[in-house]
């Protein structure tokens, strides 16, 4: 029987290029044509949360006395990255790059769930580097990185595999 369940731990988070979204929603080959450079983000932590929410649009009807409500746009949230601070990590360096321009990049998520001899599961999306903290707080703790990524996409979600 197959495990139901899946640490986070060995998943791992990796930056790409600037990938822009395109009014339409993404699928995983507009992420690995052309054989993108991906770095990974040494160090983690905590990779946050991501997913879609759709926005609630209302509209307040006389005559039943009744708001009425529909799905509108989705969005799919923010997702705070910490880091143990490594000033060498390339992942580490690319994220405080990205996070002094306007551009998204293309981030991907590998997770520790592959069957034996098979394929993890993935996540890729776009998202905007919108800050990158440092976080000293008291004595007897480690120095983090903070970033928050604005998913400026849809998250493209690719199944792990069997061989």
């Amino acid at each position: 029987m197959a495990n139901l369940l899946f640490a986070t731990a060995g998943s791992k988070l990796d930056i790409g290029p600037v990938k822009a979204f395109q009014d339409t929603d993404l699928t995983a080959s507009d992420f690995t044509t052309g054989s993108p450079t991906w770095t990974t983000i040494g160090g983690a932590t905590n990779l946050g949360s991501a997913g879609d929410t759709a926005n609630l649009v209302t509209t307040e009807h006389i005559l039943s006395a009744r708001t009425r409500k529909l799905k509108g746009t989705r969005n799919a949230g923010s997702m705070t990255v910490v880091c143990d601070i490594d000033y060498s990590d390339a992942g580490q360096i690319a994220l405080v790059a990205a996070e002094k321009t306007r551009d998204a990049y293309s981030f991907r998520m590998t997770f520790n769930d592959a069957p034996q001899g098979g394929t993890p599961s993935l996540r890729y999306f776009t998202a905007l580097v919108m800050s990158v903290v440092e976080q000293f707080d008291e004595a007897n703790s480690v120095m983090k990185l903070n970033a928050t990524l604005e998913i400026d996409s849809n998250i493209v979600r690719v199944a792990a595999a069997e061989a």
